[in-house]
């Protein structure tokens, strides 16, 4: 076979559209793939200008764009390509992506445009878009529902603890808070993060940042209620007596620096945990689930508190008498006046605004570290930040 008869063969079968012009802009050849997008036989092309296939404005500034780019030699499409709207016959529009390759033949010049139609891929788009936005509200009415449904326990486990007689009567409704927050929460929160990520997962492939966004305010939002549910657990367990410290060896700087590593994959955009072990002893005793519960909750609020671009500073020092943890942020800072009580349960100070939580998280930590016989302070302003302090007895 003939190169020529080859090179036609390929064109006339193409799945794109493939047409050539002169330097006029005058069309002399079109193939099949083109003559079915835009609705015409190649009759009714060939001979005609280009711009016949191009709605306004594209249409009156085409020919202007041939002259420019023949004295100018600067491409707007040429040899680079761009999404652009096709004109079919029957006057309706469609997206297109058009790439157009200048060739030179016998003295003569023409161009080449290669024209893949994008209407199966924007509808796709404005799919997802819809459905992430749809998804986004349900979410958003699912979280105020359940944000209402907290607030309502919290008002009756008050009521309910001033109003018992005995210590039995008020375990049993703690137990039957924890089964109901259990089944009744839990489940619906697992199955909007299931639904959020297949989201996101389905959406990479066409790159779309609006739905990445929802989706991870979708994720955010799930995150934070299964914290505050967190929080009443351990709360009911702490009431009840069934936390002990379980006390055993191990390396407080790798320990450290993997909760460094997990945390930093929750924090904001820009944010930054850095880690740092002061001391030649690595090995302490203590409980490594309450020690971790308690640094998380730290650097939780760290997190929360602080700017989109922050520094947040975890550091251990060991020496012979005493195991240091320490967590520094520069976020809003506690007011003076609402220091005294920052240890209270349901207590939060007054400049936290807006920002989600329930004033449970201090005041666990605070109970946990006793629970190990060590202490909790800290030093904050509103203009430099927190730094909070753990210290635990090394014997």
């Amino acid at each position: 076979m003939k190169s020529s008869e080859l090179l036609h063969a390929v064109v006339q079968n193409a799945i794109d559209g493939i047409i050539s012009i002169d330097e006029n802009g005058i069309v002399e050849s079109i193939n099949p793939s083109a003559c079915k997008l835009f609705g015409y036989v190649p009759d009714e092309v060939i001979g005609n200008n280009i711009s016949m296939l191009m709605p306004p404005p594209d249409k009156l500034q085409h020919d202007h764009y041939l002259r420019r780019y023949q004295v100018t030699h600067k491409p707007r499409i040429i040899g680079i390509g761009r999404e652009v709207t096709g004109l079919r016959r029957d006057g309706s529009t469609f997206p297109l992506r058009l790439g157009v390759s200048e060739v030179r033949y016998n003295e003569r010049t023409f161009f080449v445009g290669f024209i893949h139609d994008l209407t199966q891929q924007k509808e796709v788009e404005e799919r997802l878009k819809d459905y992430a936005m749809h998804l986004e509200e349900l979410v958003e009415i699912r979280t105020q529902s359940l944000n209402e449904t907290i607030h309502a326990l919290e008002i009756a486990k008050e009521q309910i603890s001033n109003s018992l007689e005995n210590e039995k009567e008020l375990g049993k409704l703690k137990n039957m808070f924890i089964s109901m927050a259990s089944h009744e929460f839990r489940t619906p929160l697992s199955t909007i993060l299931l639904s959020a990520s297949l989201i996101d997962k389905y959406a990479a492939p066409a790159k779309l940042v609006e739905i990445n966004k929802h989706v991870e305010k979708i994720k955010g939002s799930v995150t934070g209620l299964n914290a505050i549910l967190n929080n009443f657990l351990q709360m009911e367990k702490l009431d009840s007596g069934k936390v002990e410290a379980a006390k055993s060896n191990f390396d407080i700087q790798n320990f450290s620096k993997e909760i460094t590593e997990e945390m930093q994959l929750l924090a904001k955009t820009n944010q930054t945990i850095k880690y740092k072990h002061i001391g030649s002893e690595k090995m302490i005793n203590l409980d490594r689930n309450l020690i971790k519960n308690c640094i998380v909750n730290l650097i939780t609020n760290a997190i929360k508190y602080s700017g989109d671009d922050a520094l947040i500073e975890l550091s251990t020092e060991t020496n012979t008498d005493n195991c240091i943890i320490q967590v520094k942020d520069n976020g809003i800072g506690i007011p003076k006046e609402d220091q005294k009580y920052l240890f209270d349960a349901f207590f939060r100070a007054h400049n936290t605004g807006t920002i989600p939580g329930t004033g449970l998280g201090l005041n666990i930590v605070a109970r946990y570290v006793a629970l190990m016989n060590g202490t909790v302070s800290f030093e904050s302003n509103t203009k430099n930040g927190t730094i909070f302090s753990l210290k635990f007895p090394m014997t």
